[in-house]
């Protein structure tokens, strides 16, 4: 994994900030003057372990009715496939419905579409599931991020070094003004990430026959970025 830092420098007189850390001495308030507002960046790359998938279930029918009993049998079907897989986590997705109407604006039967939301760490698991779903479903997109878990481990360590890295660049800045010493106006501390593209998005595969299996599918997960900056403002004192 690896950690890079970026530096941005800039004159001010005063700052707002969404987290702020105050900090400085009981005898001496910041006076407004000989202010360096500056921002500090780390980075690393990690692995992405979690895989989330939204398969879907679209008919027609006559009747509002009739759809609706298409779909919900569906769904349901879906739902106790899913329970084959204790390790991924399944939710109700999107649903809706409309009329088709012909060429005189009187409705001639209606469409609609329901959906499933899969989630999981296990990426073996998940993948056999999707195969079994599209056997009567259709992947609507598939794609790959970091877990809470995972992440909040990682911003707490990033949270760390972005802190030191505002210091050494303090102290750098300090050096370079001929300054005696610093002390801390406020400062920022922001996460912020960067997920690749989904593997699919808003494809519109045709789902195979019922009597004919899916094989599995192997994913590469790939990686996602996991940023941390701390951006703020110090009083130079001469």
């Amino acid at each position: 994994m690896k950690t890079t830092l970026l530096n941005k420098m800039a004159l001010t007189t005063g700052t707002a900030c969404l987290l702020t850390a105050m900090m400085g001495s009981a005898h001496a308030e910041p006076t407004g003057y000989d202010q360096l507002t500056f921002q500090t960046e780390v980075k690393e790359e990690i692995q992405n372990d979690e895989v989330r998938a939204s398969m879907y279930k679209k008919a027609q029918a006559t009747n509002a009715k009739t759809l609706a009993t298409t779909l919900n049998t569906s769904i349901n079907n879906a739902m106790k496939i899913a329970k084959r897989y204790p390790s991924v986590t399944v939710s109700t997705g999107q649903q809706r419905t409309y009329p088709r109407y012909d060429k005189n604006d009187k409705i001639i039967g209606w469409t609609g579409q329901a959906s499933i939301d899969l989630k999981s760490t296990d990426f073996t698991a998940t993948s056999q599931l999707i195969a079994d779903l599209q056997e009567t479903l259709v992947m609507e997109n598939l794609n790959f991020g970091v877990s809470d878990a995972k992440k909040d481990a990682l911003e707490q360590k990033l949270m760390t070094d972005a802190s030191r890295a505002f210091q050494n660049q303090a102290k750098n800045l300090t050096r370079a003004w001929d300054a005696r010493g610093y002390r801390v106006v406020n400062v920022n501390l922001n996460t912020g990430n960067n997920y690749p593209r989904p593997m699919y998005s808003g494809m519109r595969m045709r789902a195979e026959a019922a009597d004919a299996s899916v094989p599995s599918q192997n994913f590469e997960s790939g990686n996602s970025t996991i940023s941390v900056t701390a951006n703020g403002t110090i009083e130079l004192t001469k």
